[in-house]
């Protein structure tokens, strides 16, 4: 299955005339077997080959990347995630080189996309975008290291990355120990050397900073802080950062072929059987955008007269259910390809227009779901939940258009384009800045009253925005956030978007003595 090795590499096959990684095959003449007897073929098949031996670069690597997140990343996160991850991935590029691996271009662009995701924790303060960009960020990095273009290379490469690491630490105890064996007296003479240079960087800086008040100022904000009580947190923390840098390494060294995985279509019906209940589904998605149009485009005075209720109340009545069925087309579609006739042109035809008419009606369940949530906010205001799932039914509807151009050029390049998208999704969602959209929609809407407790639950993301609230509702809207930025980071876990805050709340200063009260509730639901 060479084909199928190479696919799913995001790196090009060793050139000819230079020897790639020693693979080990599933038998060797007077050895033992790599595989255990009862592995299932499909474990056989993924299993990578041998790495080459561990390189210094990457051990330095490693060991960089444990030190930087035990110094860094105890405080918060900022741009110490970016600083984190710098080692880690030139570790990763130097075994991939040793390994005979040169880098395609989508491996390139998973790693330009995890590297952006990681700007968002120091632009944005706000938890809920950080978290996700970080996620988006694992997931990007694994799929550069490992490739592949199936949905299995796609979905489990986070899974094998974590999978790689008892392979990791066998390999990095074997490389350690061949270094030192063929290496000592230069292990000695760098132990030595850097012993040196941290004992005068000791001594020295902290005579100087005791000279100088100003020397020592800046000594004290750039160099971080450690206490002998975090020191269990910072080892976990090394630990941490440490093996992640090997399991990435070794991944990059040999991946798990996930595409190796056989994908066997399930059995091809026949063209009644297969298409009459989603023409029978077809039939209800017309009659039910047919009821909806009139809604979809009349307005809030078309939804009195035709239901007796207030658009709010319609909208949320009926945006989770949309959101469900835009959910379960992705499923049907799914299997409906799965027992697909394929016998000729024409089954390929019917499956085209079924299952196109079958997304194309899907796109205006998502309009309507749309519309729907657009008029709930107009009535209640904007939450975190409801940017999160309006924005969650964009995205689907972006893939469902993309399902319906891999229906006409074919479908190889959807699930990394998907996956791409989805990375892509997060990086918008955090680049946009949700907090502040929140505060400037709900203050848009103030005429009708604001929830200042709500809004005081935000981040500092929001703060520019809410600053032009009049007073007292701009107080009472930023206390809490003015007490939490009252707390002192290091310059490496403060986003961009904590010091403008603290900049705009040092001019004018939050007022302790007027009356919180009389929030309007309307963005308390969900």
């Amino acid at each position: 299955m060479p084909g199928a090795a190479q696919a799913a590499r995001p790196f090009a096959p060793p050139r000819a005339g230079i020897p790639g990684p020693t693979v080990q095959p599933p038998w060797q003449p007077g050895g033992a077997s790599p595989y255990a007897p009862g592995d299932p073929e499909w474990l056989k098949a993924v299993r990578p080959g041998r790495a080459q031996p561990l390189r210094v670069a990457t051990l330095a690597a490693v060991l960089l990347t444990g030190v930087l997140a035990a110094l860094l990343l105890a405080d918060g996160v900022g741009v110490n995630l970016l600083i984190v991850a710098l080692p880690a991935a030139f570790g990763a590029y130097v075994a991939a080189r040793a390994a005979r691996r040169t880098a395609r271009p989508w491996a390139l662009l998973w790693a330009a996309g995890g590297l952006g995701l990681l700007a968002v924790p120091l632009l944005r303060e706000s938890l809920w975008p950080v978290s996700l960009a970080m996620l988006a960020a694992l997931a990007a990095g694994t799929c550069a290291l490992v490739g592949g273009r199936s949905w299995y290379a796609v979905l489990l490469g986070p899974v094998g990355l974590l999978g790689t690491l008892p392979a990791a630490v066998g390999w990095l105890v074997e490389g350690v120990r061949q270094r030192l064996a063929h290496s000592r007296r230069r292990w000695g003479f760098l132990l030595r050397t850097g012993g040196v240079a941290v004992a005068l960087l000791v001594v020295f800086g902290a005579l100087f900073a005791s000279a100088d008040a100003a020397f020592a100022d800046l000594l004290g904000a750039l160099v971080p802080e450690v206490t002998v009580g975090g020191s269990p947190w910072r080892f976990l923390l090394f630990l941490g950062g440490a093996l992640g840098a090997l399991a990435a390494a070794r991944t990059a060294a040999a991946p798990l072929r996930w595409d190796r995985i056989p994908a066997k279509p399930g059995r091809a019906r026949g063209r009644t059987e297969w298409a009459l209940p989603l023409l029978a589904l077809n039939a209800l998605f017309a009659v039910f955008i047919s009821v909806q149009l009139v809604v979809l485009f009349g307005g809030y005075d078309t939804v009195l007269r035709e239901t007796g209720m207030t658009y709010a109340q319609y909208a949320r009545q009926g945006f989770w259910q949309l959101l469900w069925v835009t959910l379960l087309v992705l499923v049907v579609v799914a299997l409906a390809l799965r027992w697909a006739p394929r016998s000729g042109p024409r089954d390929r035809v019917l499956v085209r227009g079924v299952l196109g008419t079958l997304c194309a009606l899907t796109l205006v369940v998502v309009a309507s779901a749309l519309r729907r949530m657009d008029l709930y906010v107009d009535a209640y205001g904007l939450t975190r939940l409801r940017i999160s799932v309006f924005s969650m039914e964009v995205w689907l509807g972006l893939v469902i258009v993309m399902i319906m151009v891999a229906g006409v050029l074919g479908a190889r390049w959807l699930p990394r384009v998907v996956a791409g998208s989805a990375a892509a999704a997060v990086l918008v969602f955090g680049l946009v800045n949700p907090d502040a959209l929140i505060a400037e929609r709900n203050i848009r809407l103030s005429e009708r009253g604001i929830d200042t407790d709500y809004l005081s639950t935000l981040s500092a993301d929001a703060v520019p925005a809410l600053d032009r609230l009049a007073e007292p509702y701009r107080s009472c809207a930023l206390r809490d956030i003015a007490q939490e930025l009252d707390e002192d980071t290091p310059w490496y876990a403060t986003s961009l978007a904590e010091r403008r805050a603290r900049e705009i709340l040092d001019r004018r200063p939050v007022s302790y003595s007027v009356e919180c009260g009389g929030a309007t509730g309307r963005t308390n639901d969900w």
